[in-house]
């Protein structure tokens, strides 16, 4: 953008005195000023919708500005991360001084994951609370018992009676011999016993069995 400046005093001319030829204005200046005016209006932009070209700069508001002045990068990067906040890239590992060019910013999270604060649950009511484990597993066991039960039950047994041998008379078959009866008798015992038993092993003793579908990126907190 060029600024125009004046080439020729024309008023001094006017102090001169009448025959000075320094005192007449000559074509060329007319030319001269003409120019560098037509230069400076050109190189200006437009008030109403000017379209910029090259690497335009403004003032940076200062930060809490809510007004309709010209918001440049700095101002907005600012204000999406003030201090306090979080930024993650997931291409580099550059830290974000360099990536924006402000701020203080410090390694954030190394090897944890992110959960909302919960000011209902003591292990997260705190900016920064820190706890859980990775290697947080079932250990190894296993279960022993014993049971105990009242076992009534039933034995049934059968009684042959040869009626000759017990001297009670039969009845005669076409056989020729004597029908033996029989009789059904049952006793009932009870029959109290335990059964001890184990179970099998179960649980792992490896560590980092317990981790979460997780991916890797790099966290930086601004700090100043």
């Amino acid at each position: 953008m060029t600024n125009y400046v004046k080439a020729t005093n024309f008023t001094s001319k006017d102090s001169l005195a009448i025959g000075n030829p320094l005192k007449i204005i000559k074509g060329t200046e007319f030319d001269v000023e003409f120019n560098a005016i037509a230069v400076a209006v050109a190189t200006k932009a437009d008030l109403v919708s000017p379209t910029f070209t090259g690497v335009p700069a403004a003032p940076t508001a200062v930060l809490g500005t809510n007004t309709s002045q010209l918001a440049t990068t700095a101002f907005v990067l600012q204000h999406l991360y003030p201090v306090g906040s979080i930024y993650i890239n997931a291409g580099v590992t550059t830290n974000p001084a360099t990536l924006f060019g402000f701020g203080t910013w410090v390694a954030f999270g190394a090897g944890r994951v992110m959960v909302g604060l919960n000011g209902a649950d003591a292990l997260f009511d705190v900016l920064e609370e820190t706890g859980g484990s990775k290697d947080a597993v079932v250990v190894a066991h296993t279960h022993t018992g014993t049971t105990a039960a009242n076992g009534a039950h039933v034995h049934t047994r059968v009684f042959d009676h040869n009626q000759f041998d017990h001297g009670i008379t039969g009845n005669v078959g076409d056989n020729g011999g004597l029908n033996p009866t029989r009789t059904a008798g049952s006793m009932s015992t009870e029959g109290t016993h335990t059964h001890s038993f184990t179970t099998d092993s179960t649980g792992s003793s490896a560590t980092n069995a317990n981790l979460q579908p997780y991916i890797t990126v790099a966290m930086w907190k601004r700090t100043a």
